[in-house]
């Protein structure tokens, strides 16, 4: 990842702000849906990707194979790699996080995982990018909003442990695989890079699964029917939707509303699986949408400068 600012991006429109709240909404399925599947979480995550891959390739054969020639020749292939390092990372995330549910508390999992705003800033200030101080201020305002919506207990078993140190790494992971999303689509269609980076997590996964002894099949017909939702829903009108949104929003300011899933996803659990929300989770709430609305603000302020480059057109936002 190179430590240059990535090109300045177009002003948010209507259309990016309904692509981003219908992420939101999308991603908030995720965890509810993990927890119902009876299968391993790797093997959930493999399914998802390989499910999502099958959808989008040939979409992508058919409209985009000069764009994906263009990224193994020349200048192009710079940012081939952003997609596969990309893809890399956020199988990285999905090894990490997704297991750190099932070794530590569901509460605790999703708290850690959500410091993914701090790292990203952290990358964004490598890059050579000057954060506000309004940005970093929302930044510790909603992570803290994040963990007493979720009401974390972090345990002090070794097996807790793990999972807790699983989770924080995941939450790095999210954040690599997101600047690097954004560095690729600065000039790289929604269909093509997502093709792409689910691909290689696809693959990476399948081969983890192989190699570790991981079960892919053998399930009843319920933890497939939540298979297929994450796949309709967290992965292509989640992250994709959230791919699609990087050309317009930053990286950072992406990893922020992403928090918003656990409110979503707590809200989800309350009317599906009988999960009551913690008497703490409406303060935290509170938190959390105060720290989006004031790092969505000083982030807006900052402005952009030049003009992006060009973009293919794709032919609809989501791009499945």
């Amino acid at each position: 990842m190179s430590s240059a600012a990535p090109p300045s991006r177009p002003p948010v429109d209507p259309l990016t702000v309904g692509v981003l709240a219908l992420a939101v909404a999308s991603v908030s399925s995720s965890a509810p849906l993990i927890a119902f599947a009876a299968a391993p979480a790797l093997a959930v995550a493999c399914w998802r990707n390989l499910l999502a891959v099958t959808v989008l390739a040939p979409f992508t054969l058919a409209r985009r194979r000069a764009e994906l020639r263009a990224l193994t020749v020349g200048a192009g292939r710079r940012e081939g790699w952003y997609c596969v390092l990309s893809g890399v990372a956020l199988a990285a995330h999905f090894a990490t996080w997704m297991p750190s549910a099932q070794l530590t508390s569901v509460a605790a999992a999703t708290a850690l995982g959500a410091t993914q705003p701090v790292w990203q800033g952290l990358i964004a200030r490598w890059q050579g990018r000057r954060l506000s101080y309004p940005v970093w201020v929302g930044i510790g305002v909603a992570v803290t909003g994040a963990v007493l919506a979720t009401g974390a207990d972090v345990g002090v078993s070794g097996r807790a442990l793990a999972g807790d140190l699983l989770a924080i790494v995941g939450g790095m992971f999210a954040a690599v695989y997101t600047a690097f999303g954004e560095r690729a689509r600065a000039t790289i269609s929604t269909t093509t890079y997502t093709t792409i980076c689910y691909g290689v997590c696809a693959a990476i996964l399948l081969l983890v699964c192989l190699v570790t002894g991981v079960r892919l099949h053998g399930w009843g017909t319920s933890t497939w029917v939540a298979i297929v939702g994450l796949v309709a829903g967290a992965q292509l009108l989640g992250h994709s939707m959230f791919n699609h949104a990087l050309r317009r929003v930053s990286a950072t300011t992406i990893s922020v509303l992403i928090l918003l899933e656990a409110p979503g996803a707590a809200l989800i659990a309350w009317a599906w699986l009988g999960q009551l929300p913690r008497p703490y989770a409406l303060p935290g709430l509170a938190l959390l949408l105060a720290g989006v609305v004031v790092v969505v603000l000083g982030g807006a302020r900052t402005g952009r400068r030049a003009t992006p480059a060009a973009l293919p057109a794709d032919a609809a936002p989501p791009a499945p």
